[in-house]
């Protein structure tokens, strides 16, 4: 038998064979994963397009063979799905059960403990249409499985989510979500629908939403948490933070459910009448079990054109940074409360500016003690006349003190002879007052400055690791009232700071206080304690601020006192002018005989 030999065609053969195959798993292969992904494509687009047809095929029947509308068959025949579309800076999770949004995360956001932040999650958001059929059963959205397609057009991604209720009638919720930023396009869309829905039925939008808790102290962060609605072109009202809360308003622009600094802001394309609000707080103390810190709902009526729905909206959900809600129309920036009045045109135009200026070119903390500097010299002249009134009332102190002994059981001829005194030595101890009075907006508008100022949230300075919220040096194993549970440090300096100023401003006012009021100069012992107590559950960056302002005013006194002003020089000035003829202004006069007739009346009870 011939032996078996390998044949140079059969290697050649072998050869081809496996540069065959190589070429086949490297062209092949893709080309077939490729189809397979365009089957599951059609495959799935037909199963849809199968559970439609099977859907309206259902609910068909029930209409032609019962002339009836059984509202719970409606979406039975489908089953749940999640659909997941990120942009730059969130990631929205919808769901086809109801097809509302259930999950939203932002990226680039932490909460207090670190962990992804969450401005929806574990079903605490609801949004849903209601409106009551013509058999008078009563239709909510949430109730029922959507289908839903998707599409990439331009930089949007376009998620369109159908409620089949029979052939050529449905329900749409449509989503338009860009490549980057915190606003999408919301819309809300019947077809067909006038046959089905009663003619007496009022179609109404529901949002509700349990607010999450997102910082350190829940009753801190409730405080700035609250609904805000736009109505009548750009008026804008509140309810209550800090408790329940209702309300209903006419030609409502938005709705803004405010999470201290977070927001989420339902904007609509012409206003609504008859809106209806709530806001309900959700815990009762300080407790770090609570998940939660307000339930917002609203019922937002939707008005019919042509017999269908018909209504384009827009969603913002982000933070409350003034800069980023400036970007966008509807000044959906007046969600946050920048203060009443003057107060809020002082935050708005010159401290957010300002602040916004400072923390581009350094760190938070120092942009807050930059500011407090700037606002220190700006007020300096104020300081330096109230100095001046403190100096010559220093030097006619004596002589107050004489007043008050020789007319002790007098006291209107002790006032009139105390207001001579004050117009010959040219004092005035009302001027103490003037600097308390020009500084108050000032005050009260870094007073909201602080709390509502997103720059601050999570920088830290020194030993305070987050600026919008307390620092804290000691942990306290119990809770003191109006304190709290720890001790915070910059709140103490404040308050010494406080203390100090407020000896060497007054000091002169208290030396020279009238009979019957002795415990005037327990106020500078008071108001500090005062402080103390406040701020210490405050943001850290307002105790900073305030710290830096008393010790910058102290050592503009002092400098004042020891190299600006000659008080010698104001004594002999003090002197002169008591010689001089006192000129009396209209004022002056007038009180002048409103006293000389209060006198007058005395003598006149004298003698009867």
């Amino acid at each position: 038998m011939e032996e078996n030999k390998l044949d140079i065609y059969q290697i050649i053969g072998f050869l081809f064979l496996i540069a065959a195959v190589f070429w086949w798993f490297n062209v092949t292969i893709p080309n077939l994963e490729q189809n397979a992904l365009e089957e599951k494509e059609i495959i799935s687009q037909t199963n849809i397009e199968e559970k439609n047809n099977n859907l309206i095929k259902d609910v068909t029947e029930i209409i032609n063979s019962n002339n009836n509308i059984n509202s719970s068959v409606i979406g039975s025949e489908l089953e749940s799905e999640e659909i997941i579309i990120e942009n730059e800076d969130v990631i929205f999770k919808f769901n086809t059960k109801g097809g509302s949004l259930t999950e939203l995360q932002l990226k680039d956001f932490v909460d207090y403990k670190g962990d992804d932040l969450f401005l929806v999650k574990n079903n605490n958001q609801n949004i849903s249409l209601t409106f009551d059929l013509i058999n008078g059963n009563k239709l909510n959205t949430s109730d029922y499985n959507f289908v839903y397609e998707t599409e990439k057009k331009g930089r949007e991604n376009i998620l369109k989510m159908s409620l089949i209720v029979s052939e050529g009638q449905s329900i749409s919720f449509e989503y338009k979500i860009p490549e980057s930023g915190y606003m999408i396009e919301f819309s809300v869309k019947s077809y067909g629908m006038s046959s089905l829905i009663s003619s007496e039925s009022n179609v109404n939008l529901n949002w509700s939403l349990d607010a999450f808790r997102q910082a350190k102290s829940i009753d801190y962060e409730n405080r700035y948490s609250q609904l805000m609605y736009q109505y009548d072109g750009d008026e804008t009202d509140y309810l209550s933070s800090y408790s329940d809360d209702d309300d209903s308003e006419d030609s409502i622009s938005w709705i803004s459910y405010g999470q201290h600094f977070f927001n989420s802001i339902l904007v609509f394309d012409s206003p609504i009448d008859k809106v209806q609000f709530e806001s309900k707080k959700l815990f009762e103390d300080e407790s770090k079990e609570s998940l939660f810190t307000k339930n917002y709902s609203s019922l937002i009526p939707l008005s019919l054109s042509g017999s269908e729905i018909n209504k384009q909206m827009k969603w913002y959900f982000g933070p409350n940074d003034y800069d980023i809600l400036n970007q966008y129309e509807n000044k959906i920036y007046d969600s946050i409360y920048f203060g009443w009045g003057i107060f809020g045109m002082i935050n708005r135009f010159i401290y957010f500016p300002f602040f916004g200026f400072l923390s581009k070119y350094f760190s938070a903390g120092l942009a807050v003690i930059l500011m407090t500097i700037a606002t220190r010299l700006v007020m300096s002249p104020v300081t330096y006349k109230t100095y001046v009134s403190q100096a010559r009332m220093k030097v006619i102190k004596p002589e107050i003190t004489e007043l008050n002994e020789k007319f002790k059981n007098d006291a209107v001829k002790r006032q009139q002879e105390t207001m001579k005194l004050y117009n010959k030595a040219g004092a005035n101890p009302l001027l103490g007052c003037i600097p308390a009075l020009l500084q108050l907006p000032v005050f009260y508008a870094l007073f909201c400055f602080f709390p509502i100022a997103y720059q601050l949230r999570g920088k830290s300075f020194l030993w305070a690791e987050d600026l919008s919220s307390y620092d804290t040096i000691a942990e306290l194993p119990f809770s003191i009232p109006f304190y709290g549970d720890h001790i915070s440090l910059l709140p103490i300096l404040a308050s010494i700071a406080i203390f100090f100023y407020t000896k060497m401003s007054s000091g002169a006012q208290m030396q020279t206080s009238q009979p019957g009021m002795p415990n005037m100069k327990y106020i500078m012992y008071l108001m500090p304690v005062m402080m103390l107590f406040f701020f210490n559950n405050y943001a850290s960056a307002f105790s900073l601020y305030y710290f830096i302002s008393n010790i910058l005013t102290i050592l503009i006194m002092i400098s004042i006192k020891y190299f600006i002003i000659d008080e010698e020089k104001i004594r002999l000035q003090v002197q002169e002018n008591k010689k001089k003829p006192t000129k009396q202004n209209r004022f002056q006069r007038k009180m002048k005989e409103m006293m000389d007739e209060v006198e007058k009346q005395k003598k006149l009870q004298g003698k009867k």
